[in-house]
């Protein structure tokens, strides 16, 4: 009997993505390697790894049955929390880990099309998030006007793509001020 059927190696594989997922949740994508997600479950390092022979394997699985953490819940005013969630995106963008799935995903998407679902699911709700934000800060007047969501997505997001994935750098506070700055006029809560 295959792996695929044997109903104790898909409880097996479950109670790892379940740890996985939690481990993302808790502690962010840092936290998903073979040896946590083996000891959060409860299985053996080497059960991990014949399931997913790799890290990038492993966190690509592990995030397509979490939600988008970034971008969720704006709180006003908005330019801060726009501040800290790219400031965290930024951070966890620098784990080679993590930039190594994202370039998997990118790459994955164009010849794979369930790939290309996940990548294509993943702009869509960061666009909506985005937009719900910046919806936010223009209707109490804090920004002069929302751009387009997936623009937005783009000014913000792309350039934090590009520092930690092609040029294996660290981002800046000063080019996150620049970012946020691109998308408008930002005004402090009160000005009048």
């Amino acid at each position: 009997m295959n792996d695929s059927m044997d109903p104790r190696a898909v409880r097996s594989r479950e109670a790892m993505l379940t740890a996985a997922r939690d481990l993302l949740q808790r502690e962010g994508p840092a936290a998903v390697t073979h040896q946590r997600v083996a000891q959060h479950a409860g299985v053996g390092r080497a059960t991990v790894y014949r399931h997913w022979p790799d890290a990038e394997q492993l966190l690509l699985e592990t995030l397509n049955g979490v939600a988008m953490p970034f971008f969720r819940d704006p709180a006003t005013p908005v330019r801060p929390w726009l501040h800290g969630q790219l400031r965290t995106l930024a951070d966890e963008m620098a784990l080679p880990a993590v930039a190594a799935v994202a370039v998997t995903l990118m790459q994955g998407a164009l010849w794979e099309p369930h790939m290309a679902g996940r990548r294509d699911t993943l702009v869509a709700t960061l666009a909506e998030q985005l937009s719900r934000a910046l919806e936010s800060a223009r209707s109490t007047g804090e920004l002069d006007s929302a751009c387009d969501a997936l623009d937005a997505a783009a000014l913000l997001v792309g350039p934090i793509l590009f520092r930690t994935t092609m040029q294996s750098g660290k981002v800046s506070t000063a080019l996150i001020d620049h970012l946020i700055d691109s998308l408008g006029t930002w005004h402090s809560p009160g000005d009048d």
